[in-house]
């Protein structure tokens, strides 16, 4: 039976609500947040009844800046300890930039970095103190590239990358891991909200589930990187990526990204 209690952002639909479940299989308790207070409750009776856990529900929008610490607060008022801290929430928008409403791309900045690493720092200083916990930050294999037509979206996840792998090196002297989960196309809500479901980078898509799996072992194993849900040929275009002209990957990411 796992006593450690995950809070998972995100955690109402796709990879989120997968890990959210893994979680629960392992006996785990949970604190799952997104902005649909609705769906979270439906999350939160069918795990509570089938794995027998205790599920607490905070319905937030991350792109809030308040909501972080909003959330800390009341994780703290509950008397609850985390174990894990998943963030896993964000979402993309496709356009050139300059088309593209600056509000959405201020809330997918906010959402993406602001509140990922906000969460972060309330809560790993108690995981320092008592010298435990791991976090799992869901980036992307957008963050190892610039993504012409998803400008804001790939920077943001290229700062998750190397803001989880900094604080990896910094916690070697504890018993705190810090995973960055790294999917290629997966199948989820993000597809269809940033419009990427209508690509040729979408047409082969790997299920959240399997995505979620890896990464969530990955967490309790303590690895640095886990890149999941790339077909053959995809890991042969990531390896090459240090290898190929900048001019010619940011053609071939433009055009893999374009509406068909």
């Amino acid at each position: 039976m796992n006593t450690k209690t995950a809070l998972i952002t995100g955690a109402s639909t796709g990879i989120g609500k997968e890990l959210a479940i893994i979680h629960a299989k392992t006996g785990g308790n949970l604190v799952i947040i997104a902005r649909n207070e609705s769906k979270l409750n439906n999350l939160k009776k069918e795990l509570e009844l089938q794995y027998k856990i205790n599920v607490v529900v905070i319905a937030k929008d991350l792109s809030d800046l308040n909501a972080p610490k909003e959330i800390y607060d009341e994780v703290k008022k509950q008397g609850i300890e985390i174990e894990y801290l998943i963030n896993n929430a964000g979402f993309g928008a496709l356009g050139k930039f300059h088309e593209l409403g600056l509000a959405r791309q201020i809330s997918m900045i906010n959402l993406n970095i602001t509140a990922l690493t906000a969460l972060t720092h309330l809560f790993l200083p108690e995981f320092v103190k008592r010298n435990s916990g791991k976090i799992l930050n869901t980036s992307s294999t957008a963050s190892l590239m610039p993504g012409p037509l998803q400008a804001v979206y790939f920077a943001t996840k290229a700062y998750v990358t190397f803001f989880s792998n900094a604080l990896y090196e910094e916690l070697h002297d504890t018993n705190i891991t810090v995973t960055n989960l790294m999917p290629g196309a997966t199948e989820s809500e993000f597809g269809s909200v940033s419009g990427m479901d209508k690509t040729e980078m979408f047409k082969e898509t790997a299920t959240a589930y399997s995505v979620a799996l890896e990464g969530y072992n990955g967490m309790l194993k303590g690895k640095i990187d886990v890149i999941s849900g790339l077909k053959p040929l995809q890991k042969l275009m990531m390896a090459m990526i240090p290898f190929t002209p900048k001019k010619m990957i940011l053609k071939q990411i433009r055009q893999m990204q374009e509406v068909k």
